[in-house]
């Protein structure tokens, strides 16, 4: 391949890789054609991106981005994965597919970056564990919703029970 298609193919995956910050790196080299597509099918369903890229032409195309950290100490060919709701949901998935070795023989996770920072396939399953975007939510909300569901029981609790007495005594001399 001649060094002006070399250079053509580094200008794409740079205009495709235009604003990814965080992503994580996977083998895919080694699956049949039936596999990768129902793999790149199950990818899509969750709007995660997949790129299958030369090494060099990939560490030259995110030279000086966020992603540039990713290709250090990575050999041979890798699949690029990004997307997703948030970073958080995309390790879950990717892990996830790492784990189902009987439906994607040879998929693997080969690390990736975040935030800058270069991840080892262990940091990547750790990551996969922390609550994603909607769970963080989800606990946010109800921590500030809980004061506020205690000071509301802690001020209706004697309440009520002083108008269930009041109701009972005026029962009783109704009667």
């Amino acid at each position: 391949m001649s060094k002006y298609v070399k250079n053509l193919i580094v200008q794409d995956i740079a205009r495709r890789l235009e604003g990814v910050e965080d992503a994580l790196l996977v083998n895919v080299i080694g699956m049949d054609a039936n596999t990768t597509v129902s793999l790149r099918r199950k990818l899509r369903e969750r709007n995660i991106e997949l790129l299958v890229v030369k090494t060099s032409m990939a560490r030259r195309a995110t030279e000086g981005t966020p992603l540039g950290a990713a290709f250090e100490g990575i050999e041979g060919p890798v699949a690029l994965a990004w997307g997703d709701e948030d970073f958080i949901s995309l390790a879950k998935t990717i892990v996830e597919i790492d784990k189902n070795e009987a439906e994607f023989p040879g998929f693997e996770t080969r690390g990736g970056v975040m935030d800058g920072e270069p991840l080892s396939p262990q940091r990547v399953q750790e990551i996969s564990k922390w609550p994603n975007r909607a769970e963080q939510l989800s606990i946010l909300a109800g921590q500030i919703l809980s004061p506020g569901a205690q000071l509301s029981g802690a001020l209706l609790g004697p309440g009520g029970r002083l108008a269930s007495q009041i109701e009972k005594k005026a029962e009783e001399a109704t009667e």
